[in-house]
Formats: structure tokens, sequence, C-alpha cells
């Protein structure tokens, strides 16, 4: 693996962290001011950051906005936006809780147009999401050593490229308890105090790795035909601990992500375990995020 590769990776996955972030975020920042201007909006709509409803809020960012408006206007727009969802009904509900709201008018026009501002952040910082992730998965076409981790279907493609940057070239590493080493994931034993006996991850190394694989188990264990899933069920019915198989799924990720790197053999999910029901290979986008696909990860 180049060193031009690797730093390609690193500035991409880098990137594509720091604009998640600013999602959460800007998501973040807009609920905390609609409990203010609007606390009732989220009765008609659960999350006020989904496309049609940031769009409307975005137009009248307060309740007294909203109750200004004409009913008619209002459920113009809600068709214009989604036609097949909202009409009428909502814009009537939506003016009657307008109506009747708790909300604060304190600072009504500069909390307002803060709103404004922040859904239109968040509408641009979601949009640079997107083709960012398509530059990530144009360069995950071109990259022949990542062809092996495109064929774990439980490998999204945040997940991919934090293995390739973090790992590296896996030719550094004799063996791959050395890679999970330096991931952090091997074990150690307190040696002494109240916890002393207790097993636990070294935690030394990648954090980045250890977080995008968390991530992968938590997706992995509610699929019905994963590999890695049916591991970990396995596990916790031999009586390991949740945590604890989840620790040991980490680890069978990161070994067969290694091996993968270092043969460029196909992945074999009757590997990771012998009774897994082998699908066809896909890639699996990450939920509530534009597809790369797709944690994370």
């Amino acid at each position: 693996m180049t060193t031009d590769l690797i730093a390609t990776y690193r500035e991409l996955a880098g990137l594509q962290t720091q604009l998640t972030e600013d999602v959460t975020r800007y998501r973040n920042e807009i609920h905390a001011l609609l409990q203010v201007l609007f606390p009732e909006y989220s009765q008609v709509f659960a999350d006020p950051c989904r496309p049609t409803a940031l769009s409307l809020l975005k137009l009248y960012p307060s309740a007294q906005a909203c109750a200004t408006a004409r009913v008619e206007t209002i459920a113009a727009k809600l068709h214009e936006l989604a036609p097949r969802n909202y009409g009428l009904s909502i814009a009537q509900q939506l003016v009657s809780l307008a109506h009747h709201s708790v909300s604060s008018g304190v600072a009504l026009s500069a909390r307002s147009t803060s709103l404004k501002i922040l859904g239109d952040q968040l509408e641009h910082t979601q949009a640079n999401l997107i083709q960012l992730e398509k530059e990530l998965e144009n360069l995950m076409k071109t990259d022949s050593g990542a062809k092996g981790l495109q064929s774990v279907p439980e490998f999204a493609g945040k997940t991919m490229a934090v293995l390739r940057e973090e790992l590296g070239d896996v030719d550094r590493f004799a063996c791959s308890s050395q890679a999970v080493a330096y991931a952090g994931l091997d074990i150690e034993v307190k040696q002494s105090g109240k916890s002393r006996g207790q097993v636990k991850l070294s935690k030394r190394g990648s954090g980045p790795i250890r977080r995008i694989l968390y991530m992968a188990v938590v997706r992995c264990i509610r699929l019905k035909d994963s590999a890695f899933g049916a591991y970990y069920h396995h596990l916790v019915a031999r009586g390991r601990p949740r945590r604890a198989a989840m620790m040991a799924v980490m680890r069978k990720m990161l070994m067969v992500a290694y091996r993968l790197l270092k043969t460029k053999e196909a992945y074999d999910p009757t590997k990771v375990f012998a009774q897994a029901v082998v699908q066809a290979p896909a890639l699996e986008p990450q939920p509530g995020q534009p597809h790369l696909a797709h944690a994370g990860a």
C-alpha cells in the first residue's frame, strides 16, 4: 500500500468524521432551539431534521410564524415537498398547535434566524458528506487491496476506509495478533486494586479502529444472516457476558480484515462461524446516512 494511498484514505476518512460530527452538532442545536421556538412541532414531525420537516421549519421557524400563516399555504408547501405523505390535515394540525403553543417569545427574531441558518448548514454539510462518500467509493474501486474488505457484508464504507487508513501496509504486522494489539483489542488482566483479576481490553493503539468496529458489531448482531452476528449470539448462548462477546467479535472482525488485506482472498463467512448462513456479498448502508455504503461506520 503506497504512502499516497494511505494519506488519501486518512484525509478523506478524517474529513468524513469531522462532517459527521458537524451534522450531529447541527441537529442537536436545532432540537434545542425548537424546544424554545415551537416545542409542539415534534408532535407532527418526530424528527424535525428530516428533509420535509426541515424545509418547512426554515419557512416557519417559530410557533408565531406558523400561527400567522394560512393553512392552505402550508398545505400547498407540504404537498410540494412530500405529496404522498402530507397535506391539508397536517397543515391544520400544525397551525392549531402553533396557536396553543407554550413557546417563548423572547429573542424571537434572533432565534428564528439562528434556526434557519442552522438548517442551511445542516443541509449543506449533508450534501458535502454525500459527495465525500462518493469520493471514498471511487477510491476503494481503484484500490485493489480493498477488494477483500468489500466482500464482507458487515463492513460499511466508513468501516473499510478506517481499517484501510489505520492498518496501512499490513505486511508490517508479522501476524494477526500484532494487528489486534495495534488496535488495542488485545486482552489484559488487572494485577492490582479492587479490579484485580478482571479481564479487559488494553485500549492501547488505534482508537478509531475500536470505535468503528464497535459500531459494526452493534449493526451485525441485529442482522439475521450475519456470520459475525451468529458468532456473537453463539458466545452469549454459551454464557459469555454480552460486553465480552462484543469484544470477541470486534477482535474477530479485525483478524478477518487483516487476513483479507494480507492474502487478497475473498471473504468466507464460514471461517467466522462454521454454522453461518452464506449470503451474497453486499455493502451495507449506514443507518441515517447517505450511502457509501453507509457505522457506522
